[in-house]
């Protein structure tokens, strides 16, 4: 019950009702006690200045003073000390004045007490202090009492607004469970608190985001799916024309183009297992110091074969150690991958130039190559997945996917891709790292 915020808050309300009504009902009995007595002394100041006027007491008035109901005591003494008058005899009553307000204690009694004189008499009434403090204290509790029933209904109150204060957050809760993997539209906004409304906007953004990913990798799965179907017929219609071979000679080039038709359908396989681990919430090797130069190098070496079954020419330019933070094996599938579109797309016997270096602390890759080169006007498509361009150079019937897994591993470490021309003739590819050295 104590992770439920509605309990926490119904708690934390109740809590200060009952500490908010007990500091008033506090102060309230202390304040009435504090008046009630004020208003006692001055019904004893009343009363001894309404004698201090008076003859001689009337026998009537001498006996409605000396009701046994009443809690005041009045007496009259001449200026000699003789008593004049007494409402009653009481064996403790005060002997002796004391101008003004007093408290006498006389035996085991207390006595509040106001005396005044004149010129003839002092008239002094008094009153048991124990009586003063019952009246009192009923006084003031009679004050407070409303409290105990205004309490509760203010904490009953409170929950109901509390309640009512969250309904907007279990519609929230509600819309949500209503979702499933398919249901992703945003949920609504409208006549929510400020202080929950931050919580569905990002809510609603992280739909969007996995909506985009889902159609992303639907996409991918469906251009996955149409891509293999081609290899895969081919190597079909190979493997029949080489069950069909007439002779030795055909058997070996069934043989030779079956060969060619598995490692296209390999290394297209390989690229689509490289892009989907490159894609956006895929899981990623954590960030590590190292140096771009050194990587680029490793990768290199596995494109040196390729390029001299080419006759191609693949030079390195990183004389300098490169440092940055990132992943190596997905900075070498990068480096790989621009140099293998470099050599697969320009013509045999094509001259690529890879340089690595730190300008003004910020890592760059640059692959330049003498092929065809990319018209301006395609550049950006380069990138989408399974995009291949029909050109007359040496176009080894690649994947598409090559510079896709280039932007999706760029992405992944903040960096940049540029497509220029190169100043060799082709293409120069560019990918500029933010400042991670």
């Amino acid at each position: 019950m104590m992770n439920s915020l509605r309990w926490r808050l119904v708690l934390a309300l109740v809590a200060i009702l009952v500490a908010a009504a007990a500091v008033l009902g506090g102060f309230t009995y202390r304040n009435v006690l504090i008046e009630t007595e004020a208003l006692f002394d001055y019904q004893l100041r009343q009363m001894a200045l309404s004698l201090r006027d008076q003859g001689e007491i009337a026998p009537s008035q001498a006996q409605a003073l000396a009701d046994g109901q009443l809690d005041f005591v009045v007496q009259i003494w001449s200026v000699d000390g003789r008593t004049i008058y007494a409402t009653r005899d009481h064996p403790e009553l005060p002997s002796r004045a004391l101008i003004g307000l007093a408290e006498v204690k006389v035996g085991n009694q207390v006595w509040r007490t106001f005396s005044t004189a004149t010129r003839d008499r002092v008239i002094q009434v008094a009153q048991p202090v124990v009586i003063r403090k019952r009246l009192a204290a009923g006084a003031a509790l009679r004050s407070v009492l409303p409290l105990l029933f205004v309490a509760p209904v203010l904490a009953l109150f409170g929950a109901w607004v509390v309640s009512r204060s969250l309904l907007p957050l279990n519609r929230v809760v509600a819309g949500v469970r209503e979702r499933d993997g398919h249901g992703l539209s945003p949920l609504p906004t409208e006549g929510l608190p400020v202080e929950v409304e931050p919580l569905v906007s990002a809510m609603n953004g992280l739909l969007v985001r996995l909506g985009e990913s889902f159609d992303t990798q639907r996409a991918f799965v469906a251009d996955a799916a149409h891509e293999l179907r081609s290899p895969l017929t081919a190597l079909t219609l190979q493997l029949r024309l080489l069950q069909r071979a007439p002779d030795e000679a055909s058997r070996a080039a069934a043989i030779a183009a079956l060969g060619e038709g598995i490692e296209r359908s390999t290394r297209l396989v390989g690229q689509l297992l490289t892009l989907a681990r490159s894609e956006p919430g895929a899981a990623a090797a954590p960030p590590v110091r190292l140096d771009l130069a050194e990587v680029v190098r490793e990768a290199l070496v596995d494109t040196v074969p390729f390029a001299l079954a080419r006759g191609s020419e693949l030079e390195l330019l990183a004389d300098d150690p490169v440092p940055m933070t990132g992943d190596r094996t997905a900075l070498g599938v990068l480096a790989r991958n621009l140099v293998d579109n470099a050599l697969r797309y320009a013509p045999p016997g094509a001259h690529v130039v890879a340089r690595v270096a730190s300008e003004g602390g910020v890592p760059v890759l640059q692959v330049d190559d003498n092929g065809p080169g990319i018209p301006p006007a395609e550049r950006s498509r380069v990138f989408d997945r399974f995009y291949r361009r029909q050109n007359g150079g040496g176009d080894e019937g690649g994947s598409g996917l090559g510079l896709a897994i280039v932007a999706s591993v760029a992405r992944r470490h903040g960096a940049v891709v540029d497509l220029a021309e190169s100043p060799l003739g082709g293409l120069r590819a560019t990918v500029r790292f933010g400042d991670s050295a």
